[in-house]
């Protein structure tokens, strides 16, 4: 088993990229995270990660990593690229928070990790290339606009402590201001990012608690999609908590097929 590392995404790409795009859906983080480093190398903060192992030549797995934030692992066609690629990690990070990555293989890279792990968090990844539109949902969706900035960013903060593991990057305010392509409006927003070669990640999406039920989150989600894929995309991306049957159902009723069941492990001590 062969190790390299790359210090930035377009080698690493050019390494990785004919693996990662055979499963574009289940790399959808990776690629989505590496295409905006190829434009701002430092806009983590700190320089980005990448690992690559192959086994006769052909790439079997990677990872990847904008510290401070977990390490991500790919698909992995060769169990043995586990072991060279965790022990890369620790050489260059001696710690890490977590590990999120493809249901069993991520699980045992935490258990072997050598640290307390526990699962943090159990996802599905979801892709559409059409949209079911429900019908019956009052309101429409309409294009983020200044005015909405402290609306959106008091939602994105209810949004990351009711439903992310860790705060995103920077303030909510900082989040609002890079993604200024979100929807929003004043009973529920959505956004996209992180460009896939074909397609494209759909997140955050929030709906505050006393406005829960009524289907403005699908109706929203179904309308950006749709105007992302007729902008030419073919696939639309997103993760779901499995422990939130309700975002796991309408987004399937919607169009979203289920492609992949990711896991978060988190590490202590």
């Amino acid at each position: 088993m062969e190790l390299t590392r790359h210090d930035g995404a377009d080698a690493f790409l050019a390494h990785a990229g004919e693996f990662l795009r055979a499963r574009e859906a289940e790399h959808n983080l990776i690629l989505g995270l590496s295409s905006r480093l190829q434009v701002a190398p430092l806009m983590y903060g700190e320089p980005p990660y990448f690992a690559v192992a192959e086994e006769g030549g052909r790439v079997v797995a990677v990872t990847m990593r904008t510290p401070p934030h977990n390490l991500i692992l790919s698909e992995v066609d060769d169990e043995a690229a586990l072991q060279p690629l965790l022990e890369d990690a620790r050489a260059e990070f001696g710690s890490l928070p977590g590990v999120v990555g493809p249901k069993q293989p991520v699980a045992r890279f935490a258990q072997a990790w050598g640290a307390p792990a526990r699962l943090e968090i159990a996802q599905r990844a979801f892709r559409a290339d059409h949209v079911d539109a429900p019908s019956g949902v009052p309101g429409q969706m309409r294009d983020y606009e200044h005015d909405d900035r402290e609306l959106a960013a008091r939602w994105m903060d209810a949004f990351a402590e009711e439903a992310l593991p860790e705060p995103p990057p920077g303030t909510s305010e900082e989040f609002v201001d890079h993604r200024e392509e979100d929807e929003g409006g004043a009973v529920s927003m959505a956004g996209f990012g992180g460009r896939t070669p074909n397609g494209i990640r759909i997140g955050p999406v929030y709906t505050p608690p006393e406005l829960r039920g009524r289907g403005y989150a699908s109706a929203l989600t179904a309308a950006l999609t749709q105007r992302l894929l007729d902008g030419g995309l073919r696939f639309c991306f997103l993760f779901t908590d499995l422990a939130n049957p309700t975002s796991n159902s309408i987004y399937q009723r919607i169009g979203y097929e289920a492609v992949s069941d990711v896991d978060l492990w988190t590490f202590s001590g």
